[in-house]
């Protein structure tokens, strides 16, 4: 056996078990429930997961091939048309068969299975189909947190899912008055996937693009800085806002990022750690494109294109803070295909590309990222009401 494919069992065993960790000591309700129509139960996406697997790598290499259970290619299939029918979205919380314990006794058939394939000599594309397997359950997991982090919202017993709670910075660390920023000269830079390692088909090809001169900002958005906006009446003025933006926020009677909620005088923000106190210097979040569109109108400022976010963090990632790790940070740009832009072929070619279209880019990473699943040309996309993920923002500004 090479290395290659020892390295790829090891990270085949460490991913799906952090899957697992994900859900230890969570109740068979807390992994049925459907908060909304947008969000997926727990089980759904632990056994979504394993689906992918089954579906794309046992079953088309595997000798001697047999469905763990034959109406699971449909109850646990996304989205991919080319494999078959799937079960309506917003009713998966409906399903309550199989139980959470029949799709562990799954997970863990499928897990054997694809350690006895990877005992035999493996084609390239059977290893290239794992990777993109191991880098899609890593995205799970990420929503695994986002979907359940509004599950637990709902619940008037303010349910805290991780126990240990975020190390508090010091009382004395207040946000600064003034925002710090850096310079980039622009000019024609390189954009795009192009150092080597895994990466997704919509972060290709790598090409070129003119950048005018501009300003990032050091830090992330804070949270005092976005009560300011919300005490100045930022949510109550359409002069900050675009039209989809404002009757958004009409619609739906925003007035402050989601998970925000009044306690007296104060705020408190509802966290995978149960409700917290609202931290000035610390990050905002859970707020749409449309939230940080109208911000950084507020702000005198506007937001970064993705080409200049990447740029910036490719060229100077140590003069910008949390560029990964913190928040999925919105830009101005729409999610459209690259210059040559090509799928992947067969049914694994739906991953990215039918999305297209309304949809906006976002950049960097989260706390619920997965450590290692981040790079400078990663592209995540969301509708630009959307606002459970953890989302925040980094101003940009021309240079005059």
């Amino acid at each position: 056996m090479n290395a290659s494919v020892g390295d790829l069992q090891k990270r085949l065993a460490h991913v799906r078990q952090h899957t697992v960790h994900l859900v230890d000591g969570l109740s068979e309700a807390d992994c049925q429930v459907q908060s909304m129509a947008d969000a997926s139960p727990l089980k759904w996406h632990f056994a979504h997961t394993t689906w992918f697997f089954e579906t794309f790598v046992l079953e088309p290499h595997e000798p001697g091939y047999t469905p763990f259970h034959p109406a699971f290619r449909v109850l646990f299939n996304s989205y991919y048309q080319g494999v078959g029918e799937q079960h309506p979205r917003p009713e998966r919380g409906l399903i309550t068969r199989p139980s959470l314990a029949e799709v562990r006794a799954w997970r863990d058939q499928v897990d054997a299975r694809l350690a006895k394939l990877l005992s035999s000599p493996l084609a390239a594309t059977v290893a290239d189909t794992i990777e993109l397997g191991l880098q899609h359950e890593q995205q799970h997991q990420e929503l695994m947190q986002t979907d359940g982090l509004h599950l637990f919202a709902q619940s008037p017993l303010n349910p805290a899912w991780l126990t240990t709670h975020p190390a508090t910075p010091p009382a004395d660390q207040e946000p600064s008055a003034t925002t710090p920023w850096q310079t980039f000269n622009g000019g024609l830079v390189d954009v795009g996937h192009g150092d080597g390692g895994f990466a997704f088909d919509n972060e290709m090809p790598r090409h070129r693009q003119w950048l005018q001169p501009f300003e990032l900002a050091t830090p992330l958005v804070s949270q005092a800085q976005w009560c300011a906006f919300v005490d100045d009446g930022g949510y109550e003025q359409a002069r900050w806002w675009a039209s989809a933006g404002w009757d958004w926020v009409q619609r739906q009677r925003i007035t402050a990022p989601l998970y925000w909620r009044h306690h007296g005088q104060a705020w408190t923000v509802f966290t995978l750690y149960g409700p917290q106190p609202l931290l000035p210097q610390q990050p905002v979040c859970h707020i749409s494109w449309y939230e940080a569109d109208a911000y950084a109108r507020w702000a005198n400022a506007r937001l970064p294109t993705e080409a200049e976010w990447e740029h910036a963090a490719s060229t100077q990632p140590r003069q910008l803070h949390d560029l990964f790790g913190q928040r999925w940070q919105w830009t101005a740009s729409a999610y459209s295909p690259y210059p040559g832009f090509r799928p992947w072929g067969g049914a694994v070619g739906e991953y990215n590309a039918k999305f297209m279209v309304n949809q906006m880019v976002l950049r960097g990473s989260s706390i619920a990222t997965p450590v290692g699943h981040s790079r400078s040309s990663y592209r995540n996309f969301f509708p630009p009401e959307a606002r459970w993920q953890f989302s925040g923002l980094r101003l940009a500004r021309d240079i005059s």
